[in-house]
């Protein structure tokens, strides 16, 4: 059986994406790969917990002891080097990496977001603020969309995506509540899974599923 590939997952708090990966490894949907370490850039982000309780290495590497985001970018991208990580994966990472990391692990890093790309992405698009943008749009179908990330935020080749209906009565919180469980957590263990496996292929801006 071949060797399973290393999983970094990239947190700033609570862990929710973090915990459905987890999951999807202890039910075998994610059965080439096994997250082998957690980095937060906040002290005491719940996710770290969610790690020790998998008993997965858990790691803080806070923002705010770094002069700028290439200094913090070089010292992240050492302490992957050093565990030989094949694949990046951002759950709720909120901080933007250095161009140099990104090259570093090119097409090897995947982020999670809340919207149907090219839809409500982009600068300032995160958290709460996608959906209330989908919200005050008016726009009857939203989503998830995994990518991997280049140096354009937002703008990499899409792997998988994943449409949720909108209700007449949905707040911001309980339509990112509804894209988290129907959308997010589905496909992000999808994702990995299928790169682990290595069955995706990147040809420019399309991802190909073999």
């Amino acid at each position: 059986m071949a060797e399973k590939k290393k999983v970094a997952v990239l947190v700033s708090g609570g862990g929710t994406n973090l915990q459905a990966i987890l999951d999807a490894e202890d039910s075998g949907i994610i059965k080439s790969g096994e997250v082998s370490v957690v980095v937060s850039s906040k002290d005491g982000a719940y996710a770290l917990e969610r790690a020790k309780n998998h008993n997965v290495e858990a790691l803080t590497l806070p923002r705010k002891d770094y002069a700028d985001r290439r200094a913090y970018s070089d010292a992240l991208r050492a302490e992957l080097e050093k565990r030989n990580i094949d694949l990046v994966v951002l759950a709720g990472f909120m901080i933007i990496l250095d161009e140099s990391f990104i090259k570093a692990f090119e097409n090897r890093i995947i982020n999670v977001h809340p919207a149907l790309i090219p839809s409500f992405c982009g600068d300032g698009f995160y958290g709460l603020h996608v959906h209330e943008a989908a919200l005050a749009k008016g726009v009857k179908v939203t989503g998830a969309t995994v990518h991997f990330v280049n140096e354009v935020c937002d703008g990499g080749p899409i792997i998988l995506q994943k449409a949720v209906d909108i209700e007449p009565d949905d707040t911001p919180e309980t339509l990112q509540r509804r894209v988290m469980v129907q959308a997010e957590w589905k496909l992000l263990p999808q994702a990995v899974e299928l790169f682990c496996a290595g069955r995706l292929e990147v040809d420019g801006n399309i991802v190909r599923i073999k």
